[in-house]
């Protein structure tokens, strides 16, 4: 019998104005991403993950230190906790993309992961910062990663996370994968203009070039003070083969599914024999300074 794990993305749009107070915000975020966790425990979701810093906008097209208020800890923050508490109630793991506070003034882009028992099992950091025009002004709130490219051990499969920008770099992409990830999840806030056209290229090449699974998560629509462009949606799931499972609309708030047949790693492994063939012994200038 094939080994199929039913798994969801969460796409959606900002529950309230990006003006409101923080607390505000974040409640009205939380509030409807937990009606789609509901639906997808309904529908039987196994692993389940939401878009970038899902609790607010994408603030990072301005610099305003009132978005350090947004911050949380992990594990110990609201958010996480009750995300281990949904877990626990439904059977589900759960991918938690956040805006961390590890110590004041240190804050990272991060998810955390968490196991179908409601055990918190670590968190990825966002290892890869834009700093460009326009409107991404990343380092102005994030430290990059310091944690590598981990790989969590969950009840259905083991999972790894990469988040928005890290898509561009496939030396992390490998890196999961030769740490055994079968999923990748890349929770995102990526917008129509400038690189929409890779959005359906990057992932389903590393997909392929490293032969595991990909959930790739989008926002939808147009929020403040991201004032220059829409969020495109069309979060997806994409197999081994580089194949399209299941793929969300534009402009739509809502849950894609897909069964993954985590079987057809081994299958396509033993027919594209990347893992047997690499010669890192020729890659040393892929790391030099």
């Amino acid at each position: 019998m094939p080994k199929l794990v039913k798994c969801g993305l969460i796409q959606t749009r900002m529950a309230c104005a990006a003006d409101e107070p923080l607390p505000i915000i974040r409640e009205s975020n939380i509030a409807r991403t937990v009606g789609f966790i509901e639906q997808a425990a309904r529908e039987g979701v196994q692993i389940l993950c939401m878009q970038e810093i899902f609790t607010g906008p994408y603030f990072c097209a301005e610099q305003n230190p009132r978005w350090f208020d947004a911050v949380e800890a992990i594990p110990d923050g609201p958010t996480t906790q009750l995300m281990c508490e949904l877990a626990r109630q439904y059977r589900m793991v759960i991918v938690v993309p956040l805006y961390e506070e590890d110590t004041t003034g240190v804050y990272y882009n991060t998810a955390a992961v968490v196991d179908a028992d409601g055990r918190y099992l670590g968190k990825y950091r966002k290892n890869h910062i834009p700093h460009c025009a326009p409107g991404f002004w990343e380092k102005f709130y994030f430290r990059p990663g310091n944690l590598g490219y981990p790989v969590f051990d969950t009840a259905y499969a083991r999972i790894g996370v990469y988040i928005c920008y890290d898509r561009h770099f496939p030396e992390g992409a490998r890196a999961l994968g030769l740490a055994g990830a079968e999923i990748v999840f890349n929770p995102s806030a990526t917008v129509a203009g400038l690189s929409e056209y890779l959005w359906k290229l990057e992932q389903p090449a590393h997909a392929v070039a490293n032969a595991y699974f990909v959930g790739a998560i989008n926002r939808v629509g147009t929020e403040a003070p991201w004032n220059i462009g829409e969020f495109y949606g069309q979060s997806y799931f994409c197999n081994p083969r580089g194949q399209m499972l299941a793929t969300a609309s534009r402009d739509r708030s809502e849950l894609v599914t897909a069964e993954l047949d985590l079987d057809q790693i081994r299958e396509v492994r033993n027919v594209w024999a990347f893992y047997r063939d690499r010669r890192p012994d020729s890659y040393g200038a892929l790391v030099a300074p």
